[in-house]
């Protein structure tokens, strides 16, 4: 898979399709003994699926389309958590693109929700739950935190969440077009290209800048920078146990990476658009002072990475620190498993006959994955 590496073999065509509502077992050459068991099937482009974690046992499902619903022991309600249709744009990769629950949502009941409004801009709006409701959001409570002008119609990136230290990060993509035209993801003053770590939790509105950002002190970035070069960064989690943060970066035309930012790190460029990965992409090419990814593939594999989660949870201790992400394109789901050493090594590959918007995970670690043709299904032990 990273072509300065390895290359990798195929494995059996032997997953199911989330609309066969059966036990699905998955092997790849390499092991990763996880099958796929559907928990819902019908839903409009989901891009999330984020657990409450407040005892109430919901769940809330991120659709494209601009709506968030509220899962309840497995069973949908009538009416949406949220319900943003008339308001946001879609087609291309628009749309609404994520949600994080404040880490004192339990109490304060906020939600903080990425979107591309009606002129295509990036928008990340702050909503609290009905007073009379828990299971709907007050459109009367809205504010927004960011707003951010967006040249072209795709690379929004628009994944949000927050970190183990509390504040919130936001991956977003150089703009659109193709090459990054304008430069932006290297231009340390743009927002674009960039996992940007703002405090949305202290007295300043609409948020403040945490102290420890790695360029608070260089007048030349934007203080909300914690990582540049970024191409379009569809998809992040943070490690739960260790706090590393790993980042699926889509490619143009010719790989797809995963990055990582090790916990208690920052301030690192990921090449983009010098490098396209570990391959050089325009003009003259100097590693100096650049992190290349930590794992890669080629178009040959597909074309559209989903970054997805390290598995932390207990129903498949074989899987425990491995981390999963897929193509959107091929469907194939691939494992990185560590060294030990700092390094990697990557599983063959297994085929989903999905096409993965997304991997999710619950308050226990397990991991969930989302096909955009509208189903969800649990990752389980083959």
């Amino acid at each position: 898979m990273r072509i300065s590496r390895r290359t990798f073999i195929a494995s059996p065509l032997v997953a199911g399709v989330l609309t066969v509502p059966d036990f699905v077992v998955a092997q790849g050459v390499d092991g990763l003994p996880i099958g796929f068991e559907p928990i819902f099937d019908g839903l409009s482009s989901p891009v999330g699926y984020v657990d409450a974690n407040d005892g109430s046992g919901r769940f809330f499902i991120v659709e494209q389309d601009g709506r968030v619903l509220v899962s309840n022991g497995g069973e949908l309600l009538d009416t949406p958590f949220l319900d943003i249709r008339t308001t946001i744009s879609t087609g291309s990769e628009q749309g609404l693109l994520s949600i994080a629950l404040d880490p004192g949502f339990g109490d304060n009941g906020r939600v903080f929700v990425s979107f591309t409004d009606t002129e295509g801009d990036s928008q990340v709006v702050r909503y609290s739950v009905r007073a009379d409701d828990p299971n709907q959001l007050d459109p009367e409570t809205a504010v927004t935190i960011l707003s951010l002008d967006q040249p072209y119609p795709n690379h929004n990136g628009g994944d949000i969440v927050f970190g183990p230290d509390g504040y919130l990060y936001l991956g977003f993509g150089d703009g659109g077009s193709q090459g990054d035209p304008e430069n932006r993801a290297q231009n340390p003053s743009e927002l674009l290209g960039k996992i940007l770590r703002i405090d949305v939790g202290g007295d300043q509105e609409p948020y403040g800048i945490p102290a420890d950002n790695p360029f608070v002190d260089d007048s030349s970035f934007a203080p909300e920078v914690f990582a540049w070069g970024l191409r379009n960064p569809w998809r992040l989690s943070f490690d739960r146990e260790t706090g590393d943060l790993w980042i699926g970066d889509v490619g143009q035309s010719a790989i797809e990476e995963i990055d990582l930012i090790p916990t208690g790190t920052s301030g690192q460029n990921f090449g983009w658009n010098i490098f396209e990965g570990t391959e050089c992409y325009a003009g003259e090419c100097d590693e100096s002072g650049l992190t290349m990814p930590v794992e890669q593939y080629t178009h040959e594999y597909g074309c559209s990475v989903t970054g997805g989660y390290v598995y932390r949870g207990a129903s498949i201790p074989d899987l425990v620190g491995t981390y999963l992400f897929a193509d959107y394109c091929t469907g194939y789901l691939w494992g990185l498993v560590p060294n030990g050493d700092g390094t990697y090594t990557a599983t063959d590959f297994i085929e989903t006959s999905m096409n993965p918007s997304s991997f999710a995970q619950d308050a226990s670690g397990e991991l969930y994955i989302l096909d955009l043709n509208g189903g969800i299904s649990r990752v389980v032990a083959g």
